[in-house]
């Protein structure tokens, strides 16, 4: 199963599908366990991201890991991706081209570690995978859609400019990991919003 990430991996870091590829030092791939129970799906890779070819190790990175920390959880168990695998310029929001190209990749990543459940980190991925806006709203709540679960919560860079968020994003994550426990032990989970009825 690693090999066909390893597959996917390459295949990105050759990538010259949009003209993100003109402008960045590195792709950044998905990284982390393939065995995990949940990937997080960022906006894109950022300066630090984009200069090493890894995903969230700059300071939304260590916010993440933070709050990952204060349930027990390191990142090496979690798998962690983008929407986009490469930096746009100056951090600006990617396209919509920019995402509609990229977004087989990630296809592949979830169908490849077919996780319990989607942490959707911001406004971009939501919108990207779920079509939704306004995270701040619908952050904490259980989203289902084609057999697939997904848990909102705001993006770790917004904590940096807001420091109430922070509580906010080291809350969801502990209602993230009770979700997962609920999941493996196959009991049923609260769902708030159901795409697929």
């Amino acid at each position: 199963m690693s090999e066909k990430l390893e597959t996917i991996k390459e295949q990105i870091i050759e990538c010259v599908k949009c003209d993100l590829c003109k402008t960045r030092t590195n792709s950044v791939p998905g990284k982390g366990n393939f065995q995990s129970d949940v990937i997080f799906v960022g906006e894109a890779p950022g300066k630090n991201e984009d200069q090493y070819g890894e995903p969230f190790i700059g300071v939304a990175g260590k916010k993440l890991s933070a709050a990952l920390e204060e349930v027990g959880i390191s990142r090496e168990e979690v798998y962690i991706t983008n929407i986009v695998k490469c930096r746009p310029p100056k951090n600006r929001v990617p396209t919509t081209t920019e995402r509609s190209t990229c977004q087989e990749y990630l296809k592949q990543e979830i169908s490849i570690i077919k996780p319990e459940i989607i942490c959707i980190l911001g406004n971009t991925a939501f919108n990207s995978l779920l079509g939704g806006s306004e995270i701040t709203k619908f952050r904490g709540k259980v989203v289902q859609k084609d057999n697939q679960l997904y848990f909102l919560t705001v993006h770790p860079a917004a904590t940096i400019y807001n420091q109430e968020l922070i509580k906010i994003l080291k809350k969801d994550i502990v209602k993230l990991f009770e979700i997962i426990v609920e999941l493996k032990n196959d009991r049923k989970v609260q769902i708030d919003i159901d795409y697929t009825a």
